[in-house]
């Protein structure tokens, strides 16, 4: 995995393009700290900051073809480009390199921009085609790898990330009202919007080709779901047979590196699976990593330990507090380049820090396995609703979500009446957000702080009927927990879970994660399964469960899920938060235009009394933190230098197996 940047239809001469390209890769120079390329066209340049993991002595980038009219920067790794290679050989196809780049660029020759379909793998990617004068760029089906792009002032350019375009002469950062109320209500913006105006995300799935002055944007697969009654007929133990034999090559194909591979762990059932698989297809010692929590409530170590102990594993573990996640957070807003709504990435880029430290380059994740196979407790939650739609009278079945969400105690106490109107029983029945309205519209709470020109800006618009509109037609067909599925891995998946918890967590530390479950291929297989098969009652990915359990010990196999959760507005009590004060003050506030300064002086009133306890305010408080971060970062000059990586003091467990 690396950096990639560059641009097309540029009126620049050649020292103008090279300086802006090394500014560029200058700008993402934390994604590739192994070495660093360029190559200038006329018109066009492409600038690469080099991971290296495969072909490590050969792999350098932009690489091109061999009369040297197309050019590659990429980004990813293609996980079949063995068995590629070995197809494109026996056609009379030679090779340079041993590296799957070399590959992407034969592809092309012989396919053109159809080839894309071809690839299993993690990838965005810019080819520069100098016979055609055109520019091919595309990202791979899930979403794992980011690609931004801006047209500006006639020209065309793209990276991986933001803060590369900014490094574009009179490309100036500017709020997104929309992509913020987005946020504010969906936890991420949608696809192609992004939380700057006039940048845009290529979205998963997609590629583009931009050429003549003009671009064109085609999606090259889509998650699909059968019509309810058409899935796959056949019984558990057989569709578990096929899970299984998927998953393991899933497994093998992602363990591909010429540097060795660990493995996150978080204690829960996914990335037991991966990690138990990757030990036992390893060549050598295999390492896991894990986050442990100072906070009992958040804390899965017990389990971590149980799972490395039983596999054997060189284990590493990181313990997370308070101050840790506050002192991180600036650095992470940084990185995610976009507010959020959760403190949950800071431990996860501790995490990565982690690995990077004890030498680790590439690492594999649970990561996908709740939205294939129905794991979250958004899919139980929406399965109780229905169930207590069905006797909406009915004073027991509302009970049911006390037992969903145990560790949530003000629940526990709440009478049924409180449980069937706070969980949304008896709504539309033909909403297609079901699913997810509740959390939306608690969620969306937090904009009561907006400022009032932007609520004024805001005014009429709603964030959900964009993800609506964007549902396919076909999904009026699907079961209930299918949509819902859907909504989950279309959205939520890549704008935030892969990215704000994932690429740019583990890449801010040049740390490669690679995610088995996303495997297209079993994505699409798992779509075909019954849902009785992933959820029935409150017992999540039985199929899963059923297909792995002579990998895990009983107590990890048998498991409920436990959704990784870090502390929220109470991780900035402490000393390493003391420049939310000042960060929140009404000067800061007012200046930013983003949030009232009254209403953000009330909530710190509140929190500042320990009042602050639940989603809501929690959320708001957060998401208002990042966002003062995020403009005090971004909405100045867009240029300014990295600031140097924290110091952090892994407070390490060690793990004796």
């Amino acid at each position: 995995m690396c950096g990639i940047a560059g641009f097309c239809e540029a009126d620049l001469a050649a020292d103008e393009a090279t300086a802006l390209l090394r500014r560029m890769a200058s700008a993402i120079a934390h994604r590739g700290p192994d070495g660093e390329g360029a190559h200038v066209d006329e018109g066009a340049g492409l600038v690469h900051r080099r991971l290296s993991i495969i072909d490590l002595s050969g792999g350098g980038q932009p690489m091109s073809n061999a009369d040297g009219t197309v050019w590659i920067t990429y980004n990813g790794e293609i996980f079949n480009y063995l068995e590629l290679r070995s197809e494109l050989v026996s056609r009379g196809r030679r090779f340079r390199t041993s590296s799957d780049t070399e590959v992407l660029l034969h592809l092309y020759e012989e396919n053109g921009p159809d080839f894309v379909s071809m690839l299993n793998g993690d990838f965005a990617f810019a080819i520069w085609d100098g016979r055609r004068r055109r520019m091919l760029l595309a990202r791979d089906r899930m979403g794992v790898r980011p690609l931004f792009y801006s047209h500006h002032r006639g020209a065309f350019y793209f990276a991986s990330e933001v803060k590369a375009l900014m490094q574009v002469p009179g490309l100036r950062p500017e709020l997104d009202p929309i992509a913020l109320d987005q946020i504010f209500t969906l936890w991420t913006p949608i696809a192609p919007r992004t939380a700057f105006k006039g940048i845009a995300e290529l979205a998963p799935g997609e590629a583009m080709l931009v050429e003549n002055g003009g671009c064109r944007t085609w999606r090259y697969w889509s998650l699909d779901f059968p019509d309810l009654g058409d899935e796959d007929p056949r019984d558990e133990r057989e569709l578990g047979g096929e899970l299984r034999a998927l998953l393991e090559d899933a497994v093998s194909i992602r363990l591909r590196a010429d540097v060795e591979v660990g493995a996150f762990l978080s204690g829960g059932l996914d990335s037991s699976i991966v990690s138990a698989l990757g030990t036992r297809m390893a060549a050598s010692d295999f390492h896991t990593f894990s986050v442990a929590f100072a906070d009992a409530e958040y804390d899965e170590s017990a389990q971590q330990d149980v799972m490395a102990r039983a596999l054997g594993t060189l284990h590493h573990s990181v313990t997370c507090g308070s101050d840790d996640i506050a002192g991180a957070f600036p650095t992470v807003v940084r990185h995610m380049e976009q507010p959020v709504l959760r403190t949950a990435p800071a431990p996860l880029y501790l995490l990565s820090g982690l690995a990077r430290e004890r030498g680790l380059k590439v690492v594999l994740s649970g990561e996908g396995a709740d939205e294939i196979f129905a794991g979250y407790d958004l899919f139980k939650e929406a399965g109780i609703r229905r169930f207590c739609g069905r006797q909406p009278a009915s004073q027991l079945r509302p009970r049911l979500f006390r037992k969903l969400y145990p560790y949530l105690p003000s629940l526990q106490q709440q009478t049924p009446e409180y449980l069937a109107a706070f969980f949304g029983i008896g709504g539309d029945a033909h909403d297609r957000l079901a699913s997810h309205r509740p959390r939306f519209r608690t969620t969306a709470g937090a904009k009561m702080f907006l400022s009032s020109d932007l609520r004024q800006t805001l005014s009429g618009y709603d964030a959900t009927e964009e993800i609506v509109a964007a549902l396919p037609e076909s999904s009026r067909r699907w079961h209930p927990l299918h949509l819902a599925q859907y909504i989950e891995t279309r959205f939520l998946l890549p704008g935030y879970i892969l990215s704000s918890q994932g690429d740019r967590m583990a890449m801010a530390h040049g740390v490669e994660t690679r995610f088995p479950f996303l495997d297209h291929r079993l994505v699409e297989f798992a779509a075909r399964i019954p849902a009785r098969m992933k959820l029935r009652g409150l017992r999540e990915k039985r199929i899963l469960r059923s297909a792995a359990a002579d990998l895990l010990p009983p107590a990890i196999a048998q498991r409920g899920k436990q959704p990784y959760r870090a502390p929220g507005s109470a991780a900035f009590r402490g000393p390493a938060a003391s420049y939310v004060g000042e960060l929140l003050q009404a000067g800061p506030v007012a200046s930013a235009g983003l949030f009232n300064p009254r209403a953000v002086s009330k909530l710190m009133e509140k929190f500042n009394r320990g009042a602050v306890t639940g989603f809501r305010d929690n959320a708001a408080l957060v998401g208002i933190i990042s966002a003062q971060l995020w403009a005090r970062e971004f909405l100045g000059d867009g240029r300014r230098e990295p600031p140097s990586q924290p110091q952090v003091s892994f407070k390490e467990r060690a793990v004796h197996v």
